[in-house]
């Protein structure tokens, strides 16, 4: 109940100071873009219950119709500005702060066995995953067969570093998850 009391009353505080840096966001997405600059796509949250996700839209088609990164894209996840309208998601009490990221189907839902319990997680804005994969998509990039990389090496540590926060969180180390991801620090939690 502490958690969510501290997710409800931290996400109306950080809309009510970074709601404007959300807003001139979108606006610049919506122009790089040529779409709707808000992202929105559909995860797996607690319970395996599907819900969307808000970001800030970071890839536009190029000429040919190939999805790239836009440059404002690249500051906005550099920076993870595009992270920003997750706060709505704690708000409506779809993610939390702290908690694994939440994915798209095929992953979290398909667990088996003891893994099958980071469903009983709320997602996380951040989480202990996130401070060690904090620069996933250059991994992803250099791999020669990002999804075989992913599925085979990036996916099953994720899942060993969620169980351990399972296993252990605590207000505390929530609190440092929150501190070294605000601050660019990363690896792990202590």
């Amino acid at each position: 109940m502490s958690k969510r009391i501290f997710d409800i009353l931290f996400a109306i505080i950080g809309l009510l100071f970074i709601g404007w840096i959300i807003l001139l966001f979108f606006i610049l997405a919506t122009i790089d873009t040529k779409q709707n600059g808000f992202f929105i796509q559909e995860r797996i949250g607690r319970h395996g219950k599907k819900f969307k996700i808000y970001k800030l839209r970071t890839i536009k088609s190029d000429r040919f119709g190939t999805p790239i990164i836009s440059f404002l894209g690249n500051f906005l996840r550099k920076s993870k500005i595009d992270e920003f309208p997750q706060l709505y998601n704690v708000l409506i009490n779809d993610m939390s702060f702290v908690g694994p990221r939440p994915d798209v189907a095929g992953y979290y839902d398909v667990l088996e066995g003891e893994n099958r319990k980071l469903l009983e997680l709320k997602p996380g804005i951040t989480g202990p995953a996130s401070l060690i994969y904090s620069n996933e998509d250059s991994l992803l990039l250099e791999n020669e067969n990002p999804k075989e990389y992913n599925d085979e090496v990036i996916f099953p540590n994720k899942i060993k570093l969620n169980l351990e926060y399972y296993h252990n969180h605590s207000f505390f180390g929530d609190s440092v998850i929150i501190i070294k991801t605000v601050l660019g620090i990363k690896g792990p939690i202590l």
